[in-house]
C-alpha cells in the first residue's frame, strides 16, 4: 500500500511530464511560408531553422517584446 510520499511524488512525475512535454518543440512544420503578422514571406533559413515558424523573425522579435512587457507588468 502506497503512503503520502509515494503517492506526492507519483503526481509530482506527473506534473513534471505534462510540463516536459508541453514545452517540447513542435515537429510539425507550418502550413504556409508567409508571416500570420505582415504576410511577407518566412525566409528560407528561417523556415529551415525552425519548420514550425509561422512568423518572420522581425515580427517574431515584437511579439516576444510585447510579452516580455506584458510579463514584467504582472
Amino acid at each position: 500500500m502506497a503512503d503520502n510520499a509515494d503517492i506526492a511524488t507519483e503526481m509530482m512525475e506527473r506534473r513534471m511530464e505534462g510540463a516536459l512535454a508541453h514545452h517540447r518543440l513542435p515537429s510539425a512544420q507550418a502550413e504556409n511560408d508567409e508571416c500570420e503578422e505582415c504576410g511577407d514571406e518566412i525566409p528560407a533559413a528561417r523556415r529551415q531553422a525552425a519548420p514550425w515558424a509561422t512568423t518572420c523573425i522581425e515580427c517574431q522579435s515584437i511579439r516576444e517584446g510585447r510579452n516580455k512587457h506584458v510579463r514584467q507588468a504582472l
